[in-house]
């Protein structure tokens, strides 16, 4: 919702496809308000965004750039090839929607991925370091 009000002080009631109701000037004003970020809608949205946290098959939360192992044999929409459990996808991006991993997996291409079908890959231990 937009925090616009006109001159004489009524507040533009926005509708469902967030255009402001009233005269032309009114809606112009709102739509350039809009525009120039002075609205609380955009920060609202930025916050729940920032709030969003996304979670693997077993609970452990996923960063951008982070490493996934399949859980589950995935067919390839149409083709007859198989993407096994354990194939490890490097540096994923997390995005919004129904698959919410995007990421790229050697030898089959860039695909996205649901968070349900995914483990976060374990860090390698890091050698010790030899006392010479």
């Amino acid at each position: 919702m937009c925090c616009l009000r006109r001159a004489c002080g009524v507040a533009l009631v926005p509708d469902p496809g967030n255009y402001a109701i009233g005269c032309c000037t009114a809606a112009d004003e709102a739509l350039a308000h809009r525009a120039a970020g002075d609205c609380g809608s955009t920060a609202a949205a930025d916050a729940v965004e920032a709030q969003r946290v996304w979670k693997d098959a077993y609970g452990n939360t996923l960063q951008d750039g982070d490493s996934v192992t399949l859980i589950k044999v995935l067919r390839i929409k149409g083709t007859s090839s198989v993407v096994k459990v354990g194939t490890k996808a490097k540096n994923i991006h997390l995005i919004e929607g129904d698959h919410d991993i995007d990421c790229k997996i050697d030898g089959f291409g860039a695909m996205q991925l649901k968070s349900a079908f995914i483990k976060k890959a374990r860090a390698l231990a890091r050698p010790l370091e030899s006392a010479i």
